[in-house]
């Protein structure tokens, strides 16, 4: 991975990073580390933030979410990207394929919002960005 290169970070590794009970926690604090030291610039998208929140709410605990909330704001760990209508209409495509099964509509707009905003690479543990095209970390 280049300095400064573009990853966009999934809800699997923020429910990674904030579970220390999740089975990918030990990968995704290496994947973070790594990330972190090669100066990447870090995004994610609206959707992810509402996914990885609910989550978290019904699966740890209100106060977990809010602490992950806060630290994904305190910190700016990383930039939030919008979904915008075109992204949701770009989306759709992704449900016509027929080795995408069992695809969220959050990893569909993800990438869309991916595509247009020309980032390659996922922080993630879910398959589906790489049969994408897209360069899988984690």
């Amino acid at each position: 991975m280049r300095h400064g290169e573009s990853v966009f970070v999934d809800s699997g590794a923020w429910i990674a990073l904030a579970l220390a009970r999740d089975p990918f926690h030990a990968r995704g604090r290496e994947q973070w580390e790594i990330l972190r030291a090669a100066g990447a610039r870090l995004y994610t998208s609206v959707p992810v933030v509402i996914e990885t929140f609910t989550f978290l709410d019904r699966n740890a605990n209100r106060d977990v979410a809010l602490a992950w909330q806060d630290s994904i704001y305190r910190t700016r760990a990383a930039k939030i990207l919008p979904c915008e209508l075109r992204d949701l209409e770009d989306s759709w495509e992704y449900f016509r394929r027929a080795d995408l099964h069992r695809l969220s509509a959050v990893d569909a707009t993800s990438f869309a919002i991916m595509r247009r905003s020309r980032i390659r690479i996922a922080f993630t543990f879910d398959h589906h960005f790489s049969a994408v095209g897209f360069r899988q970390l984690a």
